[in-house]
């Protein structure tokens, strides 16, 4: 190879080691550059026998290790280049090969690049699915394949310009596309008779995983629409925070401050230092902008990569303003699942339960019927949800840790939906059994946090969001860090009383104000120390204990 030498010779060297070990990666890399050479200076018809020799060398590789990686990217990249490729045996090879291992993803990954370059139907390549599912209820390939099929054939009214429901589709649709590119939504009509099918499998198989990993994709979840959610701006602070409904990097994502009709060159931060993508971010206003409260400022944020905005005004006498949608406008806390039509979820979640009474134990059942009852109605259904999840301890204690986090979540949702009902700026979640902290993007406004009597080991770095904090109280939990404590301007109280605080975060910054108060009773000893040392020397601190 050093040499040059690109000839047959070569070929025929390359392939007796290749036939001995096909996972050499540098042999079938030179043996492409042969390949390409003698390509160059054969006429159409050798360059056809050559390539069809080429595929059945391949075979041979194959048989001796399916999953060879270096063998199936060499035959995609053989199939390419051949002037006549017999697609139809290249489907076929691969049916041979999945009725060996009907989860041999090497093949999986060709099958789906000999169908694009083919140019098959996408509800043939869904009868396809249909066959292997009806021969092995576990086979999550086909599952997942068919997760990417339904989309495009089914598409959900209004979801593509085509009719809804569609029996065929143009064979120029890419059939392999990712549904992330895709609507994801498939029309009532199609998901009944899914539901039908995917019941028939756990009802079979109770503990067979695949079939509801594929049940919780039928019911859906709703992508969050990319906008600006909240707008919050400070007389006092003479800052702005910006809330986003998902983490984003404002530096390179085109964000522009609009004040009073003049654009502002400000410097974009995220909440945390650490945060490149983050969906809070924040900026200083040009000093003395909006410090007069007898004047009235508007302010328009604009997310110029999305085409979107959001205005806040700060009215005359008002020392902050904010504009949001809330949780539940947004309808943020539907859990893994999106609203379908009430009535077919509600059917759903009676076949689960059905099922429960057959198999009392079976976690999978159990956390579906929770997801089914966060879906339909996560305030009225939180007594059974939260019985749900004990058992789910009891029945699979390997992985009570996750319950307890993705418990915690639900409770935390509940919460934040509870506060805005009640149009309050309080969150409290005290004695909850709280494990983990999560969506605190969406309590950028709340001044009081009660997190007492849970436990929690640590304070995230997200707690920087919290940019209206006034009061924290986390007493008798299992915190061992501050991390999260870094420079919440209008913290003025923290409580954590009865923790394991193992170090305090050198840059934990709570400001002056004429009566902050910081308890930290029964916690190790030299963490005491460093905290006491680092606020000793700020004479604001009036009330230090």
């Amino acid at each position: 190879r050093t040499n040059g030498e690109l000839d047959e010779e070569a070929l025929q060297l390359t392939q007796q080691l290749l036939s001995s070990n096909p996972d050499f990666a540098t042999l079938w890399n030179y043996r492409r550059e042969i390949l390409l050479h003698l390509e160059s200076v054969k006429e159409e018809e050798e360059i056809q026998k050559l390539y069809e020799a080429e595929l059945l060398f391949i075979e041979s590789c194959l048989k001796m290790n399916p999953k060879s990686y270096g063998s199936w990217h060499h035959r995609g990249w053989v199939s390419s280049r051949l002037p006549r490729p017999d697609w139809t045996r290249e489907l076929g090879l691969c049916d041979r090969c999945l009725s060996l291992d009907d989860r041999n993803f090497h093949c999986w990954d060709y099958r789906r690049l000999v169908v694009k370059a083919s140019g098959v139907p996408v509800d043939q390549e869904l009868q396809f699915t249909d066959r292997l599912i009806g021969s092995n209820f576990s086979n999550y390939s086909s599952w997942h394949y068919r997760s990417t099929l339904l989309p495009l054939l089914h598409p959900e009214p209004g979801s593509e310009p085509a009719s809804p429901c569609r029996k065929h589709t143009n064979t120029h649709a890419s059939p392999t596309a990712s549904p992330q590119t895709h609507s994801h939504r498939v029309c009532e009509e199609q998901l009944l008779k899914e539901y039908e099918l995917v019941q028939n499998a756990f009802f079979t198989d109770p503990n067979d995983q695949s079939a509801w990993f594929y049940y919780r994709w039928l019911l859906g979840r709703a992508e969050r629409e990319e906008l600006i959610s909240c707008v919050y701006v400070s007389r006092e602070g003479e800052r702005v925070a910006v809330a986003f409904s998902k983490p984003i990097n404002a530096l390179t994502e085109g964000l522009m401050l609009v004040l009073d009709g003049q654009q502002q060159q400000v410097e974009w931060r995220s909440a945390y230092p650490r945060f490149r993508h983050s969906p809070v971010w924040l900026c200083e206003l040009p000093p003395g902008s909006v410090s007069d409260i007898n004047n009235e400022h508007n302010l328009t944020v604009h997310w110029m990569e999305k085409h979107t905005h959001r205005d806040c005004a700060l009215y005359t006498g008002r020392l902050e303003s904010w504009c949001r949608d809330s949780a539940t406008d947004q309808e943020l806390f539907r859990s893994e699942l999106s609203v379908e039509k009430t009535s077919v979820l509600q059917s759903e979640l009676q076949s689960c339960t059905q099922l429960l009474e057959l198999e009392p134990q079976n976690k999978w059942c159990v956390l579906t019927i929770i997801l089914l009852m966060r879906a339909l109605d996560p305030l009225g259904h939180e007594k059974e949800t939260l019985a749900h999840f004990q058992t789910l301890k009891e029945v699979d204690p390997m992985r009570s840790s996750y319950y307890s986090d993705l418990c915690s979540k639900f409770m935390i949702e509940n919460t934040i939906l509870k506060m805005e009902y009640a149009e309050v700026r309080v969150f409290s979640l005290s004695d909850k059994n709280l494990s983990t902290l999560c969506h605190l993007d969406q309590l950028l406004l709340v001044t009081h946090i009660n997190l007492s009597s849970n436990q929690l080991v640590t304070l995230p770095p997200q707690f920087a969001m919290l940019h209206c904090l006034e009061v924290l109280e986390a007493d008798d939990n299992a915190i061992e860090n501050l991390e999260g404590l870094y420079h919440l301007p209008k913290l003025e109280e923290v409580s954590l009383k009865n923790n394991r605080i193992l170090y305090a975060m050198a840059h934990l910054t709570i400001p002056a104000a004429p009566h902050s108060l910081l308890l930290l009773k029964r916690s190790a000893f030299h963490s005491l120390f460093i905290v006491f040392q680092f606020f000793w020397s700020t004479p604001d601190w009036t009330d230090l204990r």
